[in-house]
């Protein structure tokens, strides 16, 4: 395979770094080859070059929460809607996301075994995956599509083939339930250990899981070789009680307290934020059917949310990006940079809550986040400088080259 050179560009590596201006990164089939002084480069005349004309060369960036098989739609759409038609649907969700600059993501239920391996084996295009199946919840709790009508409206299919339901009560439940998602192929657990904003039976702040069932919950991903356990987690108690369970990232956190800072930072606890997740919802409820509850929970906590990312990002708690997409348009995931900055976070600490941190908190830190020698080539160019304008990512078209695994997945720079 040709060598490819990406040059005339601005490089911000994933570190942090002071941005380096005359480098070129140096691509061999689908790892990075050279990282460095262009004039330190030997070129032989034979490789491809990807002119960054003026912009910036980053690491692809990472996800770290986003939902591949959904994007929210009126509950009347989804009675009308056969089976297997959301599998086509996710090869739009992939693409976009993909197009967005966001090169791997970790799936926070509902993404099965089979598409991931779409991806890998090149029959549909997409980011690199980390999946969790399903999430575990309980009886009446938040991934519990029990309506008041006495209906059952899940968000998403489950219960068929590569996808066990995940409603579980009680230690030995849950012990089993934990080992069915991992029987299905599960790379981190997903549990609900709070309420939620989309849940029309419970709020954020309802605790769900005892602190027994969470640590069998976390037990049985450690006889796994380690795998993590993520939890969607809103109300400061359930922060808590997955803090001290032994939980590896805190998705949401809408009601940190000082408490749970504390022990997220005694316990090297990730906090996924997604700030775009409930201002999405305000922001889509009348085109996408948001449920009335759904809008009114996202109104009462949209506040709360920025304040408690201000709070743990101030304290030097892990901070990686995670967006929720599904619950939004994918491809709108780079707007969670802005809502960071917004709430305190310096342009360069977004990106790096997006690429190293990110990387960090799906255990892939040796092979993407940042851009150096040996590790995989996951390599984004976009158009100026987004550290002077960080919100200028949330437009697609400033994503001007995407680079996964070496291969060129989108590029606009050829006229």
């Amino acid at each position: 395979m040709v060598k490819k050179i990406i040059k005339n560009g601005l490089l911000v590596d994933g570190y942090g770094h002071e941005p380096k201006k005359d480098q070129v990164v140096v691509v061999d089939d689908k790892t990075i080859d050279y990282v460095g002084p262009e004039a330190d480069y030997r070129v032989t005349g034979e490789e491809e070059i990807i002119d960054a004309n003026g912009g910036t060369v980053l690491p692809g960036f990472i996800d770290t929460h986003v939902h591949m098989m959904m994007e929210y739609h009126p509950v009347s759409e989804k009675l009308s809607t056969p089976f297997s038609f959301m599998y086509y649907k996710a090869q739009e969700y992939l693409k976009a996301t993909l197009n967005a600059g966001i090169t791997s993501v970790r799936d926070a239920l509902g993404t099965d075994q089979g598409v991931k391996r779409a991806v890998e084996e090149g029959l549909i295009a997409g980011p690199r995956m980390q999946l969790s199946i399903n999430a575990l919840t309980i009886t009446g709790g938040h991934g519990d599509g029990y309506t008041v009508s006495g209906n059952v409206v899940d968000i998403l299919p489950s219960g068929y083939p590569g996808m066990p339901h995940g409603m579980c009560d009680g230690k030995e439940e849950v012990r089993k339930k934990t080992r069915e998602m991992l029987r299905a192929g599960a790379e981190v657990i997903k549990v609900h250990a709070t309420g939620g904003v989309l849940s029309a039976t419970d709020h954020p702040e309802f605790t769900q899981f005892s602190l027994e069932e969470l640590k069998v919950i976390v037990e049985e991903g450690k006889f796994r070789k380690g795998v993590k356990v993520m939890a969607h987690a809103q109300g400061a108690e359930g922060i808590k009680n997955a803090v001290r369970a032994g939980i590896h990232s805190i998705e949401h956190g809408i009601f940190i307290d000082d408490e749970a800072i504390e022990l997220m930072l005694e316990n090297g606890t990730f906090l996924v934020p997604t700030l775009l997740a409930p201002v999405a919802v305000l922001e889509t409820a009348k085109d996408v059917g948001m449920p009335d509850t759904a809008v009114e929970k996202s109104k009462e906590v949209i506040e709360q949310h920025k304040e408690s990312f201000t709070k743990a990002y101030r304290a030097g708690v892990k901070i990686a990006m995670g967006t929720d997409a599904g619950v939004m348009k994918h491809g709108t995931n780079l707007r969670e940079l802005g809502l960071m900055a917004d709430a305190g976070m310096s342009p360069m600490e977004t990106i790096v809550a997006s690429t190293k941190t990110a990387a960090e908190c799906l255990g892939w830190e040796n092979k993407v986040g940042t851009i150096e020698q040996g590790k995989l080539a996951d390599i984004i160019v976009v158009k100026g400088n987004p550290l002077e304008d960080i919100y200028s990512l949330s437009n697609n078209d400033t994503i001007q080259v995407v680079i996964k695994d070496g291969k060129i997945e989108k590029n606009l720079l050829i006229k």
